[in-house]
């Protein structure tokens, strides 16, 4: 027998609902905030991801599924989603076109790591990605969005937030940072590499002797230039009217290279260490890093199934309708009724014949709302006998009419 393979799951039954459940409530929300839908490829140029997540990024440097294919290209299945929306943003011209663009996606990632319950090598996120406005006003509607998909899955989480700098107030930050990790001895692998590619991310480092090397080390936030600590201050203030409480996270960096500004991480206590379950933040500078026309942007991703066994889903109501035939004769006439009706609704048919018994023991398995039937005496009166399972009535409809 060949099984599935290591750290990719097929999602059937309940977990499918569930699933479906909260794909439906994101596009919702989603849609009601003015964002469109856009489906970039599975697979794309390995330089893709390497000039946007970054060189010192875990996902490229470790992680990413990455091949020659046969016309000697060097690429690899998309380990994350903002890189392939900001490359179709560019490739169709929209960065030249101006004004405000807003997607939401939804569909697989691809990352070689160690699987863990809620972290698999296929996962599967949903996210936003918005350009063209500078405004941090669309830092707190970005983030209301991300809170109100989290309240409608009944899902309670806490944000943490950070500002990232700009190109002013980075540059004397990381100066100050790379002088105290040189101080540091017994710092990890991970971190003395990071040092050298991108100071900032030793921050992130989740090991736990480095994060008490760490503690003391300066805060971004203690240095950031005049213009985004006004910022920053006006999006607590625009969160606060909003009412999505916060807790400012000094060392919460993101763990890819293209933020800037504004970074927030939505965590939650019920599944263990592996805490976040969505965040994202601004990107102003990675349109131009691909090459593209500068163009603000920010957005958010979120793993769904880290999310599945948090999500509250409603209690399912009975809906569509069973067909069956009580007799071969009317296998063809329910046949072609079930076909007419899908057009329309939702419609379950069985085929074979069975008893009336069978029928409704099998209807009621489906959650249906409404049984129908066809068998001899149906057929020689022209007939369609129909049961409301919700309300228990039962009645004969001409065939005409059903």
């Amino acid at each position: 027998m060949i099984n599935g393979l290591r750290g990719m799951k097929d999602t059937l039954g309940d977990e499918a609902d569930v699933y479906g459940f909260v794909i439906e409530t994101c596009v919702r929300i989603a849609k009601n905030h003015g964002f469109e839908f856009i489906q970039t490829p599975i697979l794309e140029e390995t330089a893709l991801f390497k000039r946007s997540v970054g060189e010192s990024s875990d996902i490229v440097g470790k992680e990413m599924y990455q091949f020659i294919d046969k016309g000697q290209n060097d690429v690899c299945m998309r380990p994350e989603g903002t890189a392939g929306v900001v490359r179709a943003f560019i490739q169709h011209k929209m960065d030249k076109a101006g004004g405000v663009r807003r997607f939401f996606y939804y569909g697989p990632m691809y990352r070689y790591e160690r699987p863990q319950k809620g972290r698999l090598r296929q996962f599967h996120q949903f996210g936003v990605e918005s350009f063209g406005e500078a405004n941090v006003k669309e830092d707190a509607s970005i983030i209301a969005l991300l809170q109100q998909i989290l309240d409608a899955l009944g899902i309670k989480a806490r944000l943490k937030l950070n500002s990232l700098g700009c190109p002013t107030c980075m540059p004397p930050y990381r100066q100050k940072l790379i002088a105290f990790l040189d101080a540091q001895e017994g710092l990890c692998e991970d971190c003395l590499r990071r040092k050298e590619t991108n100071p900032i991310r030793v921050l992130d480092c989740k090991n736990a002797h480095c994060q008490r090397l760490l503690a003391p080390a300066p805060r971004i936030t203690d240095h950031l230039c005049g213009t985004c600590k006004e910022e920053f201050q006006t999006l607590r203030s625009l969160l606060e009217v909003l009412g999505i409480g916060y807790e400012v996270d000094s060392s919460l960096v993101r763990g890819l290279d293209y933020y800037s500004k504004t970074a927030f991480e939505f965590v939650s206590d019920a599944i263990g260490a592996q805490s976040s379950i969505a965040g994202g933040g601004r990107y102003d500078r990675l349109v131009e890093f691909l090459e593209g026309k500068p163009t603000p942007g920010i957005g958010f991703a979120m793993g769904i199934e880290r999310l599945l066994e948090l999500v509250k889903t409603p209690q399912k109501q009975r809906e569509g309708i069973y067909l069956g035939a009580l007799c071969e004769e009317a296998v063809e006439k329910v046949y072609r009724l079930g076909l007419a009706k899908r057009v329309c609704e939702r419609v379950v048919v069985e085929y074979a014949p069975k008893s009336l018994k069978a029928h409704l023991k099998q209807a009621d398995k489906k959650e249906v709302a409404i049984f129908a039937c066809m068998g001899e005496d149906e057929l020689r009166e022209g007939v369609v006998w129909v049961k409301d399972l919700i309300n228990k009535t039962e009645t004969k409809i001409p065939l005409e009419e059903f």
